[in-house]
């Protein structure tokens, strides 16, 4: 099994937070997104990241991948078993990455009118869903989550993106703290991330 991702990108890093918070023994190979190798394109016709081979099973989607991970090594479960239980996760994992994550793009395009208006609007919205951190120890839930593993390289890139949070977020900061300090999270960092910390330490004093 290897995973093809950029190392700047937060979809692949959410697979890799997977992979670590299981144990799975698999490859990861960085890529320059603008010049993927030509057996990736044959592997992908997208030519897209991130991209998991297992065996002849290729997956190019962060979402199917993660879920078809969890189906696969289903220990320790990071979705509920029960049906009601997952279509909550993924009505929550839905709503993240379409009311935060397309934000990102924008903000890491440029300083121009784009990313300040994408670094407002992920800022404000933040801010009003800080409550909603403090509700369980992890993001709705008692237990650590795929939800948690989606959410995390969001908040892990926030200081780097410039989205600065007031003091009436500590939510946020002591959910951030819980999640950063787990294992797999740190082994899940690429160089790249890794030097993202400086801009992370606010969150986790």
């Amino acid at each position: 099994m290897i995973l093809f991702c950029s190392p700047t990108c937060a979809y692949g890093h959410q697979i890799r937070i997977v992979l670590n918070e299981k144990a799975i023994d698999s490859g990861v190979e960085f890529i320059d997104p603008a010049h993927p190798p030509e057996d990736l394109i044959d592997l992908n016709p997208y030519g897209s990241m991130p991209t998991l081979v297992d065996r002849d099973l290729v997956l190019y989607d962060a979402r199917i991948i993660m879920e078809y991970l969890d189906e696969r090594f289903p220990h320790p479960p990071l979705v509920p078993t029960d049906p009601v239980g997952r279509a909550r996760s993924r009505m929550l994992v839905h709503r993240i990455e379409r009311d935060w994550y397309p934000y990102l793009e924008p903000i890491e395009a440029g300083d121009g009118p784009g990313a300040a208006h994408g670094r407002n609007r992920l800022r404000e919205s933040l801010i009003a869903a800080s409550p909603v951190f403090g509700a369980k120890p992890y993001f709705l839930s008692e237990d650590y989550s795929l939800v948690d593993c989606v959410l995390a390289p969001l908040l892990w890139r926030l200081g780097a993106l410039g989205v600065d949070l007031p003091s009436s977020c500590d939510t946020i900061r002591r959910y951030a703290r819980r999640v950063f300090e787990r294992e797999a999270f740190q082994a899940s960092l690429s160089e790249h991330e890794r030097g993202l910390v400086v801009f992370a330490e606010a969150w986790v004093v």
